[in-house]
């Protein structure tokens, strides 16, 4: 028998998991792993817990009930980002509850998402079942994308159909942009701030650099357009400048990180050969060297279920037509592995690695039944 919902989700937002690219904060997912595999073999699924590839303390679940290959996935993350917790009213690992609202790291992104899964499996019995019901927990979504990552690599079909619980309002989400970041590194001599001519100044040959990177974003946003997107083209942040280590001596060496946004369609190995003509134009005859470079985890753009039937069952469930989205999400990975997927889960992006993010629990209560009838449509009225 599982706990009441509220109860899980307090436990989970109680077991840290952050994830990060950054050591200093990055934490193991087993915590929330083992609460989850704990539940999920309590309703009767198979549980098994797939280690990542070396000593990082991060793991993988599937759990299944039911038998066969052409069933329904349910997915989600157990990781969160990192958070401040001097910005949060409250203990951001202690469920608040204020106004019908359950406050807490991961509440919405999304650790409440297990628990509306796994109560919506509980209503179902195995013999009851025509396909099986899988629910997947992954980790380092937040950062690497390891966990999908090791999925892909195994290439194991875990269904036929997917399900992905970010916070998308319970209005599913039928493609979104790609995420990735590029390094752009600009090298100089260092030497006495007092004469110009004893060095070549980093920071001179970046300005030039970020005219040019200005220059291009308006360009991809002429070639790429598509207006179902609330921002219809690629986007470009400019999001960190690193440079130099005193005001007296001329910078040897600058940085610029850049959040890149791509359209479906776009290629990340493309836009990085481009990008590294525009800096190399951009600094054509001067004294600089440089050096183009994707760096950290990605996530591809997301183009959508090439079954219509499929997305068209889930809308009449849901009462409300999918949509597109900004930000990135585990589905090109779960495509790749030929599972038609869509993301679709209580919670509000916009609180989302926000102080006192939260999701209410009549989203959870929602979401909860929502799951139910797609479990009842794709494992048990059709195989």
């Amino acid at each position: 028998m599982l706990p009441p919902a509220l109860d899980m989700v307090r436990q989970l937002v109680a077991t840290p998991s952050v994830s990060s690219p950054d050591d200093r904060f990055d934490q193991s997912n087993r915590g929330v792993i083992d609460l989850v595999a704990e539940w999920a073999a309590g309703l009767g699924l198979a549980v098994r817990i797939e280690a990542l590839p070396g000593d990082s303390g991060k793991a993988n679940l599937i759990a299944t009930l039911g038998e066969g290959e052409d069933g329904l996935v349910l997915s989600g993350h157990t990781d969160t980002v990192p958070y401040n917790a001097e910005r949060w009213t409250d203990d951001p690992f202690v469920l608040t509850e204020r106004d019908g609202r359950l406050h807490g790291l991961g509440t919405a992104d999304m650790k409440g998402f297990f628990a509306a899964a796994l109560h919506a499996i509980a209503r179902f019995e195995p013999g009851q079942l025509r396909a099986p019901i899988t629910l997947l927990g992954t980790a380092d979504e937040e950062s690497t994308m390891d966990g999908a990552r090791a999925l892909v690599r195994k290439g194991e079909r875990l269904g036929r159909y997917a399900i992905i619980g970010e916070p998308t309002g319970l209005q599913p989400i039928r493609k979104h942009k790609g995420v990735f970041y590029v390094q752009v590194t600009v090298g100089g001599k260092a030497g006495h701030a007092s004469n110009p001519a004893l060095g070549v100044n980093a920071i001179d040959g970046l300005l030039r650099v970020l005219g040019a990177l200005q220059s291009w974003r308006d360009t991809i946003g002429e070639r790429y357009h598509d207006d179902e997107f609330e921002v219809p083209t690629p986007t470009l942040n400019f999001g960190r400048i690193t440079g130099g280590d005193s005001p007296n001596r001329i910078c040897a060496e600058c940085k610029l990180d850049v959040d890149i946004r791509l359209l479906p369609g776009m290629e990340r190995p493309a836009v990085v050969a481009e990008l590294r003509d525009v800096v190399a134009n951009a600094l054509d005859g001067g004294p600089w060297t440089f050096d183009v470079a994707a760096i950290g985890g990605y996530a591809d753009a997301f183009g959508g279920p090439s079954d219509t039937e499929f997305s068209g069952a889930v809308e009449t469930l849901c009462g409300c037509s999918a949509k597109t989205a900004l930000f990135g999400t585990e589905a090109p990975f779960l495509a790749e592995l030929g599972l038609q997927t869509l993301v679709l889960g209580a919670g509000d992006i916009a609180v989302a690695h926000q102080p006192d993010e939260y999701v209410t629990i009549a989203a959870i209560e929602r979401a909860t039944d929502v799951y139910a009838s797609l479990i009842q449509r794709f494992c048990i009225e059709s195989t």
